[in-house]
């Protein structure tokens, strides 16, 4: 039988890419890993992102005050109830608004290469995949004809896989280059 992500490594924060949700489940029930599964396509600002994630994973509450309580309870409260198999993450969805910036998407992702850090001197395996929700632009019809319909620009997509390969909203260069 095939390793599952035999080719991730061990403790990682890396994007979705050729992954599906599906397919990290699978791995994480025939590893024996723990599976938390988040989708913040309806964040708009970070204190909706912290309590989808402590909604979706179950987390204490005081997970939903910041980044630091976040931490904590990924790490500590978790190694304090006993011993670990592992843990395959999923942050599906992180939004790309003004209000849940760069900055701050960059804070996220950086709490969990921390828990993947502390785990990894655990020697617990922690594989953390996520992907980005961004705004579509409107269809000149749309503009044409106003409503009470929000714009396309209002509503999430998911950014694919091969997309995501290509560039990553971190990729200053890439939007800037003049094609």
């Amino acid at each position: 039988m095939d390793t599952p992500l035999r080719n991730v490594r061990t403790n990682i924060v890396q994007s979705i890419r050729a992954h599906t949700v599906k397919d990290l489940e699978d791995a994480a029930e025939q590893l024996g890993h723990h599976f938390l599964y988040a989708n913040l396509a309806t964040a708009l600002n970070k204190q909706d992102v912290l309590d989808l994630i402590a909604e979706q994973y179950t987390l204490p509450v005081h997970n939903g005050k910041n980044f630091d309580a976040l931490y904590d309870c990924m790490t500590d409260v978790v190694h304090k109830s006993g011993p670990q198999t592992g843990f395959i993450v999923v942050l599906e969805h992180i939004p790309t608004s003004p209000k849940f910036d760069k900055e701050a998407r960059e804070q996220l992702l950086d709490i969990f290469r921390d828990v993947a850090d502390y785990w990894s001197d655990r020697k617990v395996p922690f594989r953390c995949f996520y992907s980005f929700s961004v705004a579509r632009a409107p269809k000149a019809a749309d503009l044409e004809a106003p409503s009470d319909e929000p714009l396309l620009t209002d509503k999430l997509v998911d950014v694919s896989p091969q997309a995501l390969r290509m560039s990553s909203p971190f990729n200053a260069g890439y939007w800037l280059t003049a094609a």
